[in-house]
């Protein structure tokens, strides 16, 4: 149970990468939407994208910590 903790770990790490790069990519694309194309939205509305990762990150982390508590019984 403890490389299952760690795998998952290792997951939310990865998934925290990815969330930052992903969201980093559509703000950008936001502010070049506004400026160049007349998008009305704000370009904060980008982060709205990084709720679903942040709830991954978060079941990856609560799920990891029960399995490495479980092997250390």
């Amino acid at each position: 149970m403890k490389k299952a903790a760690f795998v998952l770990f290792g997951l939310a790490v990865l998934l925290s990468d990815v969330m930052c790069a992903h969201v980093a990519y559509l703000y950008r694309a936001m502010l070049c939407g506004i400026e160049h194309m007349g998008y009305s939205a704000p370009a904060g509305a980008a982060f709205l994208y990084a709720i679903p990762y942040a709830v991954g990150i978060a079941v990856c982390v609560t799920v990891g910590i029960v399995l490495f508590r479980k092997a250390k019984k």
